[in-house]
């Protein structure tokens, strides 16, 4: 009956989006997405989904792969090598842009938090700050969330703010519906959206590329550190709904096409200066390459520079690392997920990225009695806690409201 009610929930959530973690890879759809990374760990690795929290070994390269390069003769390039260990807040443009943001600021000025992930291109597609760049105009659309970007980055310096911009890549409404053309279609021409009403654009088109890589080299130029691309991926359960929609694409595999991506994006920002970082489904470190949507941990860690899997607990389902309910015990739940990463990105050697988890600081009361609790200053010291015994002294705080807990041990 348990398993039942929470299909039901999951899939309520999917279609309304009441998901408390929003933005960055709401929780539903991670959790949808999760139960189908399992189901392909499940085919290629027959026991893994009984058994939660066990990780497949990472097994031999792959036959285009060869041993040196899984990355342990090979040192990557920080084009800041100086900056601070990271220890930030999500923050929308409209915090950014309104009078939220004085006390955000009053936030990190009075505690060890030091940074801002801040929507630079959001959820929707929008471009989140008057342009007047063509490369930008041509497929964007900017709004007046953030009516001065200039006087935003000045006040985030005077205050020591680490700034980085996130962009989300790949689900874009916006330009989906102006350019169907650049986005997947069903047969009778019409644009697909998810049941959430999101559209993706095609991640084999290189003009989608290049478009979210202008508005990463604004951002660098306007003086973000850091460049954060979120929804790196297709759709969920891409697998099951390519063949019937219409759209471009090479010969290459959805996981070569991602990393490909990933890889362009680094070359194309390193001489900026700007770090390159992705947000990554948490589920993607204890289950083999998810092909269906393109994710594939140890690929895309290769090519950037941070790698932010989103471990927040309640995203995990029950059993996960020994646990019941994970989402009432994060200490436990980021500690399993961290030993999966480890397993992951250990063998990348000196070219492993640095790892900067996503953490929760919400709570997750959707998951229904008995399956959740409040998150506030104990549970955020938990996961800290867990974070710094594995080895990762970086994190970042999800709060789609952007209310973070004031008191908790940073």
């Amino acid at each position: 009956m348990d398993a039942i009610v929470s299909a039901l929930l999951l899939l309520l959530h999917v279609w309304t989006g009441t998901s408390g973690g929003g933005g960055t890879e709401s929780a539903s759809a991670e959790r949808l997405a999760a139960k189908l990374l399992i189901a392909q760990a499940a085919q290629l690795q027959p026991g893994l989904a009984a058994q939660p929290g066990k990780t497949p070994d990472a097994g031999p390269p792959g036959k285009h792969e060869t041993a040196g390069d899984a990355g342990a003769g090979l040192v990557k390039h920080d084009p800041q090598p100086g900056a601070p260990k990271v220890k930030g807040i999500y923050v929308t443009a409209y915090s950014a842009g309104g009078s939220r943001l004085d006390s955000l600021l009053k936030l990190l000025d009075g505690t060890e938090l030091n940074s801002m992930v801040i929507d630079v291109k959001d959820d929707s597609g929008y471009i989140t700050y008057p342009t007047t760049n063509p490369d930008l105009l041509k497929y964007g659309k900017p709004q007046k969330f953030i009516r001065d970007l200039p006087a935003l980055m000045a006040k985030l310096k005077q205050h020591g703010v680490y700034p980085i911009g996130r962009i989300v890549v790949f689900k874009d409404t916006v330009l989906a519906k102006q350019h169907p053309e650049l986005s997947f279609r069903r047969k009778d021409g019409s644009v697909w959206s998810n049941g959430k009403g999101d559209s993706f654009v095609n991640a084999y088109r290189k003009e989608v590329w290049d478009y979210n890589i202008a508005v990463a080299k604004e951002a660098a130029k306007m003086g973000f550190k850091e460049i954060q691309f979120d929804y790196v991926r297709f759709p969920e359960g891409f697998e099951k709904k390519a063949d019937s929609l219409v759209f471009d694409k090479t010969k290459d595999s959805r996981v070569d096409t991602i990393a490909a991506f990933v890889k362009y994006a680094k070359a194309q920002l390193e001489p900026l200066g700007v770090r390159v970082s992705v947000d990554i489904f948490g589920y993607a470190a204890s289950v083999p390459a998810a092909e269906g949507i393109g994710q594939d941990f140890v690929k895309i860690s290769k090519n950037v520079d941070v790698i932010s899997p989103m471990i927040y607990p309640s995203h995990y389902g029950t059993g996960w690392f020994g646990v019941k309910d994970p989402d009432t015990s994060p200490y436990a739940t980021i500690k399993g997920a961290m030993k999966d990463t480890h397993k992951k990105l250990d063998p990348l050697g000196s070219y492993q990225p640095v790892i900067r988890p996503w953490i929760q600081d919400f709570t997750a009361s959707w998951l229904g009695k008995g399956h959740y609790i409040p998150y506030g200053k104990a549970q955020v010291d938990a996961q800290i806690k867990a974070l710094r015994e594995s080895g990762v002294g970086e994190y970042l705080l999800w709060n789609a409201n952007n209310r973070y807990t004031a008191d908790a041990a940073y």
